[in-house]
């Protein structure tokens, strides 16, 4: 007998580890915003909007550990050249460790690593209280020896209101074509998204909230597989396509982040335990910017993220253009 199970998005398509947040703070803040622009270099891997000529001269390296030796190294850069202002430059890559290979009769076949990358160049252009961004992608992928690379495109943009702190983005992601399949009978799935979202911080309030719509371009986000019937109703589907963020600004130099995901909670939960709600702590040290994140899968389970990134107008040149 078989039996087909439907739950999560992941897995369902390939290049999933493009949707993995890119920093700790953007881990921390749930893992999906579209509208927090200037604030992290590491965004234009969000949407190519959010990182302008205020973020020139912005290095960052990070790293996320996850279940076992499972982990993801990112690099981004922005650089104000003197003729077209600032380009971004990202590599973002998940390893996956050491896997043991097995054959059809379960015999071990020795064992393999797998990976995947993705190259960013970014570009962003702002009038008046608008941005538009572009990231293009060379993303490359090999997992048990089976290689596939696609290039892909987002497209992005911003409102940021003129006298209120009040930023509103759009993101259309993973646009593009594959190059090359994993083999002769695959078919290779694109992770195509449509993401909305808005920050707000309130004026005589030290909070910023984020709230991000996501998956826009498909219907249901999640179905339990142990549940005969369908009884979300409209509403617990609509909030499934929805993340929470919050900055609490104790200091211009420090904040503590939050996030509640509504998806990964209901994806992760168990029956005495639930995921979906993220931490962290962002801090600013003179040239540094350094920001931590704890991703919970349950009470005993969960993946911690490192970033740091430095000020080279600072540190190396004072503002030069190429």
């Amino acid at each position: 007998m078989t039996i087909q199970c439907v739950a999560q998005f992941g897995g369902k398509r390939s290049y999933e580890f493009l949707n993995v947040p890119s920093s700790a703070r953007m881990a921390a803040l749930g893992a999906v915003n579209v509208s927090l622009a200037n604030r992290d270099v590491n965004f234009f891997f969000s949407n190519p909007a959010l990182v302008t000529d205020s973020l020139a001269g912005i290095a960052s390296a990070g790293y996320t550990f996850y279940v076992g030796d499972i982990g993801q190294s990112v690099f981004a850069y922005a650089h104000d050249f003197k003729n077209i202002s600032t380009v971004s430059f990202g590599v973002q890559h998940v390893g996956y460790g050491e896997i043991q290979g097995y054959d059809a009769a379960g015999q071990e076949t020795g064992s393999f690593k797998s990976g995947e990358t993705a190259l960013v160049i970014s570009k962003s252009h702002t009038v008046g209280v608008f941005t538009f961004g572009v990231n293009l992608k060379g993303v490359f992928s090999s997992i048990a020896g089976y290689r596939s690379n696609a290039m892909l495109v987002d497209m992005g943009g911003t409102f940021r209101h003129p006298k209120q702190d009040l930023t509103i983005g759009l993101v259309i992601k993973n646009v593009g074509l594959v190059l090359s399949e994993y083999s002769g009978t695959s078919e290779t799935s694109i992770p195509f998204d449509v993401q909305a979202g808005v920050t707000f911080k309130p004026q005589h309030m030290p909070i910023r909230i984020s709230m991000t719509a996501y998956n826009l371009a498909k219907g249901n986000a999640y179905d339990d597989p142990n549940e005969e019937e369908d009884d979300l109703g409209a509403l617990g589907k609509v909030m499934q396509h929805v993340n929470f963020g919050a900055e609490i600004l104790f200091h211009k130099n420090v904040n503590a982040l939050i996030g509640y995901n509504v998806l990964k909670q209901t994806e992760l939960k168990t029956e005495n335990h639930g995921g979906g709600i993220t931490f962290g702590l962002s801090l600013k040290i003179k040239a540094f910017d350094i920001a931590f994140s704890r991703t919970g899968y349950n009470v005993s389970q969960a993946s911690y993220g490192f970033t740091v990134a430095a000020d080279l107008n600072k540190m190396i040149f004072k503002k030069r253009t190429l």
